[in-house]
């Protein structure tokens, strides 16, 4: 009897490794290793001044992020939400701003709600890639 749970205790630890091990992979495939389509494009936005005043929990902002793909780590993105989303954080009331998403740009203009990546380049003259 004690043999058979020997046997089971293995086969239950050998099934965890190799699943974590499946994680691992799946995860470290996920994203294409190197620059995204849009590294250059997103620091250029910033270089320019603009900025991306958003909230973790706002669809429209992490649709608008989703339109940079793995370059959106590169966005010059300010989090205007508490942690537990009930407040606004002081350096977005101070910008007063209103809604999400906002983008301010250097010369003190905004666009409001989810901006194509050809508008964002328009109004900061950065090199979209096609």
């Amino acid at each position: 009897m004690e043999n058979k749970n020997i046997k089971i205790f293995v086969s239950v630890i050998a099934l965890l490794i190799l699943g974590t091990v499946g994680l691992v992979l799946i995860q470290s495939n996920s994203t294409p290793p190197g620059p995204g389509k849009y590294d250059e494009f997103a620091v250029c936005l910033k270089e320019k001044g603009a900025v991306f005043y958003g909230a973790f929990w706002c669809p429209h902002c992490q649709a608008q992020k989703k339109l940079f793909g793995s370059s959106q780590k590169l966005l010059p993105y300010v989090e205007c939400s508490t942690a537990d989303g009930n407040a606004q954080l002081q350096v977005c009331k101070d910008k007063k701003i209103e809604g999400y998403p906002t983008w301010e740009f250097a010369d003190g203009s905004r666009l409001n709600g989810e901006i194509p990546l050809e508008q964002l380049a328009e109004k900061t003259s950065c090199v979209l890639p096609k």
